[in-house]
């Protein structure tokens, strides 16, 4: 019986070629660290007195924004060649704007998840979730931007709403035919110390 001699060589190709396509699925499937830091169960956020690069467009980054569009899709990359990761369906999310590409924004959610989305699904209008870390309870909206004013109404944590006014310290916040102030802590979309007018 003649051996035969193993060529590994024919080998190389394949096995390369399987280790590329398994670290390209590890790092779309696993979980990853991201650059939100948790400090009481409460996301960190850029403190609006520090200084800001520019973007591609040449606003700042970071910044607030809201999605524009009822269906937004986000993708892991800045193309529409990227596969979609997953798809917002809440117009009015506030997203914060981290990265650019062109026309496309590196977005990061309420919950720390990023990808990558289209310009024009973007909003300049500003809105905000109340404390969405302290799921499970009420926050109540006041008649002043003081810790002594009088409560208005009581909100669950996580509501949507729009923001259009901060002095740094509160904000007045709007949703389903309630107007109040909030403390900007408690406040999702907008950095500590920021202020809108």
């Amino acid at each position: 019986m003649a051996s035969k001699k193993l060529d590994l060589r024919r080998f190389a190709f394949p096995c390369v070629f399987i280790a590329v396509l398994a670290a390209m699925a590890a790092a779309v499937l696993l979980p990853r660290e991201t650059a939100t830091a948790q400090i009481d169960d409460k996301p960190a956020v850029v403190d609006a007195s520090l200084p800001l690069i520019k973007g591609a467009s040449g606003l700042p980054i970071p910044r607030f924004v809201s999605l524009k569009a009822g269906k937004a899709n986000v993708r892991i990359g800045p193309s529409t060649k990227h596969q979609v990761v997953w798809v917002y369906s809440r117009k009015g999310l506030p997203v914060e704007v981290v990265a650019e590409f062109e026309h496309w924004r590196r977005i990061r959610d309420s919950d720390g998840e990023e990808g990558w989305v289209y310009h024009s699904l973007l909003s300049g209008e500003r809105t905000a979730l109340i404390a969405p870390w302290r799921k499970g309870t009420r926050i109540s909206l006041m008649d002043a931007p003081a810790a002594t004013g009088e409560p208005v109404v009581s909100i669950e944590a996580g509501v949507l709403g729009t923001v259009t006014d901060c002095n740094g310290q509160w904000c007045q916040f709007s949703t389903s035919g309630f107007s109040g102030w909030i403390s900007q802590e408690l406040l999702w979309g907008i950095y500590p110390n920021e202020k809108l007018s």
